[in-house]
């Protein structure tokens, strides 16, 4: 995890409502005022084609076959790592991305019950084996974060998913965390936004530290 070989990849998840685009700017403030400067990315999104993509998954008018779905968010991340993550961590940038992988796995697999073995390999085959170095799972109760997504008015087309769905996904996200302890971190998101974020520091601290001290040697 050297910085002069490759960069540090930082990724948020978590459930809808639970606060990562907040988090996410938080961090990078944090890690601006530390003297680094990520690039901050999201998906779906993250390059042009991604943006686009973007605009189909979460229309709220449009219907989405679940294996239509999943390719999309596919097709998207495929020009995001191609376009932006692989190169940047190639210079020995550190990203911070809003989303990635793990998404899929909780949201596609999970939620939609597909194939969890195809869900996978898709995955990696369009992260060119790319997966963060720590993965920040924002933890909130369906039920707290889709409130918080009524409260700020008109939802997308995954926010409009039924609550069933919705807790799914979440377990799909803790089993994840559960199977992969060592690089991911569970933050409790139902807390006020000052304390999640002093969370979200106290477990990126010790990775980023590790990570500029490989860079001297």
């Amino acid at each position: 995890m050297s910085a002069g070989a490759a960069g540090l990849f930082l990724a948020f998840e978590g459930p809808e409502g639970s606060g990562k685009s907040s988090q996410v700017t938080r961090l990078a403030e944090r890690l601006r005022s530390e003297g680094l400067d990520p690039l901050v990315t999201r998906e779906p999104g993250g390059s042009p084609a991604g943006e686009r993509i973007r605009d189909v998954l979460l229309d709220p008018v449009l219907r989405l076959d679940p294996l239509a779905e999943l390719l999309l968010y596919a097709a998207a991340r495929s020009q995001h790592v191609v376009e932006r993550i692989a190169p940047a961590l190639a210079a020995g940038a550190l990203v911070l991305t809003d989303r990635f992988s793990a998404a899929t796995v909780a949201y596609q697999g999970h939620g939609r019950a597909l194939d969890l073995s195809f869900v996978h390999e898709l995955n990696t085959r369009v992260t060119l084996g790319h997966r963060p170095h720590l993965t920040l799972l924002l933890d909130i109760a369906p039920e707290v974060g889709l409130a918080r997504v009524a409260a700020r008015g008109a939802a997308d087309r995954l926010e409009r998913a039924d609550l069933a769905f919705h807790r799914r996904v979440r377990a799909g996200f803790l089993a994840q965390a559960d199977s992969d302890g060592e690089r991911w971190r569970v933050i409790d998101a139902d807390d006020d936004e000052e304390r999640v974020a002093a969370a979200v520091w106290a477990a990126v601290e010790p990775v980023l530290h590790a990570w500029r001290q490989a860079a001297r040697r």
